[in-house]
């Protein structure tokens, strides 16, 4: 799990390599296994192949969309705001083991931040609600940009943990 994690870095660039059909599956299982509190599942995903929809979508924020360019999958992680108060929770467990699903398959990611953030228009959440015809209901944390990186980046080392972090039994 360390070294999964050590070489999980943010991929801002891909090749036009399409996400095997097979994999979509696998980062989703991954998605739909994650814990939430409550034992609500309360999340649901938007599975976006289509250039051009991905081209609009990188629009609606104002900044940090560089990776949906050149991104051929992106995945929005929403959830029923009715159903859980640990939504926010619950999607940022779910996105990140996508994001390490794609690691161990060999692909790249990226977390794109929508929920607090601004667009051209005003907040994003409403912008990626109105693109996609999300209930209102339904908060809108993030996009993942995925695919085959086209870039390469080394992964952690040990030197890069900074354990004056830790702190035991109090602070």
């Amino acid at each position: 799990m360390l070294d999964l994690l050590k070489k999980r870095r943010s991929i801002r660039m891909f090749t036009e390599t399409p996400v095997a059909p097979e994999d979509i599956d696998k980062l989703l299982k991954a998605a739909l296994l994650a814990p939430a509190g409550m034992g609500k599942k309360a999340l649901e995903f938007i599975v976006i192949e289509e250039k051009q929809t991905i081209a609009r979508l990188k629009c609606l924020k104002a900044y940090g969309t560089v990776s949906l360019t050149s991104a051929p999958l992106a995945i929005v992680v929403i959830a029923d705001t009715r159903e859980t108060d640990t939504w926010v929770e619950d999607a940022s467990i779910a996105s990140i083991l996508i994001q390490l699903e794609a690691t161990s398959l060999g692909l790249g990611s990226t977390w794109i931040q929508l929920r607090l953030r601004e667009g051209q228009a005003g907040p994003c959440e409403d912008a990626f609600r109105k693109i996609l015809k999300i209930p209102e209901h339904y908060g809108v944390l993030n996009v993942i940009a995925v695919g085959h990186g086209d870039e390469k980046k080394a992964p952690h080392t040990d030197a890069d943990m900074d354990f004056a972090k830790v702190h035991y039994e109090q602070f």
